[in-house]
């Protein structure tokens, strides 16, 4: 791509969108962004970092598969029942990373599905599928 094509596109989007130039895009919308010779690269490990800080997790058992797949998931109704706006923001939160961690996309769609309203056993199989962040 030509300097020229570069500038030209610069100048449509500031002409519609209020943006800076302020150097190489490194962080976007939770997403590191490492532009190399390579290819470009994105990660969310910051974000994921984030999440286990937010949710107080740092202390959580890690597992290497976030949960096993032939296991049937049901609801908890003797479970202890949680705050359910907590455990909606966790969901979310996960939502998000699947982007770039489809690991724990299983997990994450099962759980939210399953716990409505969420109990204490179902939370926990949330917050065990955080992995090695």
């Amino acid at each position: 791509m030509s300097q020229k094509m570069v500038e030209l596109f610069v100048k449509l989007m500031q002409d519609e969108f209020e943006i800076s130039m302020v150097g190489e895009l490194s962080y976007f919308l939770g997403f590191q962004i490492k532009q190399l010779k390579e290819g470009i690269f994105i990660s969310q490990s910051k974000y994921a970092k984030n999440l286990v800080k937010k949710f107080g997790l740092g202390s959580a058992r890690t597992k290497r598969t976030p949960a096993p797949t032939h296991v049937k998931m049901s609801k908890d109704s003797g479970g202890t029942n949680v705050d359910k706006s907590l455990f909606r923001s966790i969901i979310g939160s996960l939502h998000y990373l699947i982007a770039s961690r489809p690991n724990v996309a299983f997990v994450v769609a099962v759980s939210g599905i399953v716990a409505q309203p969420p109990a204490i056993s179902e939370t926990i199989s949330v917050t065990e599928s955080k992995d090695d962040v």
